[in-house]
């Protein structure tokens, strides 16, 4: 019998995608759930909603309450945290490299590892010698699958799922859907997973 299963999307530059890629894997393995890793890219659909920017930095009382809370949240799940020096950072290359570790299964480790260094370490995930050394870390051929990540196929690949996040509905990340049910938010993530498991 299969599994209940959960698509989990979510984006690199992503303050809240921060928590909840370092979360799902451990509370959907509990529940019994299956994980199905959705990265994609904020940009397009913030500009399809008329933002060129993260409404946190367009909005600066709203930015300034967001890394507190960002801050609060890291401690209560005991997560290390240091708010990046250049926000958002440019999470395409991060993204396309994902799409790569879905299928083999190593796109866990690298989301986590990549979050990491964004939000705990403030590297550049925009440089591909800090991807490089992310995948050489997990054991991973780096140069091999960096040159695969900016192939048209991969890019493609990318751009398509990120269509069809605008197209299910999806306004930010990260965002959680179980069956045609959408939660969005690192506080709906353990909602998500009680509703794949009904």
């Amino acid at each position: 019998m299969s599994r209940p299963k959960i698509e989990f999307w979510y984006e690199f530059a992503s303050s809240y995608s921060y928590l909840s890629v370092m979360r799902i894997d451990a509370l959907a393995e509990k529940a019994g759930v299956e994980v199905i890793w959705r990265p994609f890219l904020l940009g397009p659909v913030f500009l399809a909603m008329g933002w060129n920017d993260s409404p946190f930095n367009i909005y600066p009382p709203k930015g300034r309450y967001m890394w507190r809370d960002l801050a609060r949240l890291a401690d209560k799940y005991d997560l290390p945290f240091r708010m990046p020096s250049r926000f958002p950072r440019n999470g395409m290359l991060a993204a396309r490299v994902a799409l790569l570790g879905v299928e083999p299964g190593w796109v866990a480790a690298f989301s986590r590892a990549v979050m990491l260094a964004n939000f705990a370490e403030d590297r550049e995930i925009g440089e591909p010698v800090v991807i490089a050394e992310i995948l050489a870390g997990l054991g991973l051929p780096a140069q091999e699958l960096l040159a695969a990540a900016v192939s048209e196929k991969n890019k493609l690949a990318l751009r398509r799922q990120t269509e069809r996040a605008s197209e299910l509905g999806l306004f930010g990340a990260p965002s959680f859907r179980v069956g045609e049910e959408l939660f969005w938010g690192n506080d709906r993530l353990e909602d998500a997973l009680a509703w794949a498991l009904r």
